[in-house]
């Protein structure tokens, strides 16, 4: 019997093959990297050009201080998108840190939505950030501040539904709405307690009254069942805030303000705002104040 040559081992030859494709892939993601970087690069942006619209992803994650960012396109995956720009006038000289973020603070929700009217609409877990000017930056000219609608983890796909994209009755809702909530917490006095600051708590009802007097008027122009009802429901609700504005007292102050305040849950807009064809589902935030 002839002895034959023995054949080549399988096990050896699936082993050559293994790393020779393992050596392809190796190619492959390399250039694959090389190019995805070769990307990023030609998308680096200064934070002071970034546009309402512009959707970007930060360069980095935790730093004080960013100078530039990633601008993609807004249906590619993101994690900021800008919704407001404003430039600080109040002081020629460098406020401080706080005091820029403190303008900040209390500019951006205002700005924000006339970009972006409807929050509820908004991806979940998105919040409103900004970016604002260094001391540094400050002495070269830069007082622009970029309010940005930013995903605390992750990243959220596709741009936010801006003012443009809605119908003439959802504008009208969502600016009564918004002028509404904006009434309340702008005018929200220091103090925790209304025996601190009477006046400054019915200066705050007087606010929100005429706030809801606005919204009602609004609301008188759109048809619907449900959005009569919640006229009806915002209608009772001024009036427990005009009480609230003109209480004598502490007491007074009370007996009115928990009807007036339970008027304008924001869970009493759920079935006006399906019918209207807007987001229905409660921030988690607004939900939680209400919820106490």
């Amino acid at each position: 019997m002839a002895i034959g040559a023995p054949s080549p081992s399988l096990r050896g030859l699936s082993a050559v093959v293994a790393l020779l494709a393992m050596g392809a892939v190796g190619c492959t993601e390399l250039a694959e990297s090389a190019k995805d970087g070769a990307k990023k690069a030609a998308r680096q942006r200064s934070v002071q050009s970034l546009d309402i619209g512009d959707c970007y992803n930060p360069n980095s994650k935790g730093e004080k201080e960013t100078y530039s960012v990633e601008a993609v396109p807004c249906d590619e995956a993101h994690q900021g998108q800008v919704v407001a720009e404003f430039t600080i006038e109040e002081s020629t000289k460098y406020p401080g840190e706080a005091k820029v973020t403190a303008i900040a603070d209390e500019r951006c929700p205002a700005e924000a939505q006339k970009h972006v009217p409807d929050t509820w609409a908004l991806p979940e877990g998105v919040s409103l950030s900004h970016y604002t000017p260094t001391a540094e930056g400050w002495v070269t000219g830069d007082r622009a501040v970029s309010c940005t609608y930013t995903a605390e983890t992750g990243t959220f796909s596709g741009p936010l539904k801006t003012a443009k994209s809605f119908k003439p009755e959802q504008a009208t809702y969502l600016k009564g709405s918004n002028a509404l909530y904006e009434a309340l917490w702008a005018n929200q006095p220091e103090k925790e307690t209304v025996e601190e600051d009477l006046a400054g708590y019915k200066a705050q009802a007087k606010a929100v009254a005429a706030a809801l007097d606005a919204h009602v008027k609004g609301l008188g122009g759109i048809e619907g069942a449900e959005v009569g009802k919640l006229r009806t429901t915002l209608t009772k609700a001024a009036g427990d805030w005009k009480k609230a504005a003109k209480a004598a007292d502490a007491d007074a102050f009370y007996t009115a303000y928990d009807p007036a305040f339970t008027g304008i849950d924001p869970d009493a807009s759920v079935a006006a705002r399906k019918e209207l064809g807007l987001a229905t589902t409660v921030p988690a935030d607004e939900a939680e104040v209400w919820a106490v």
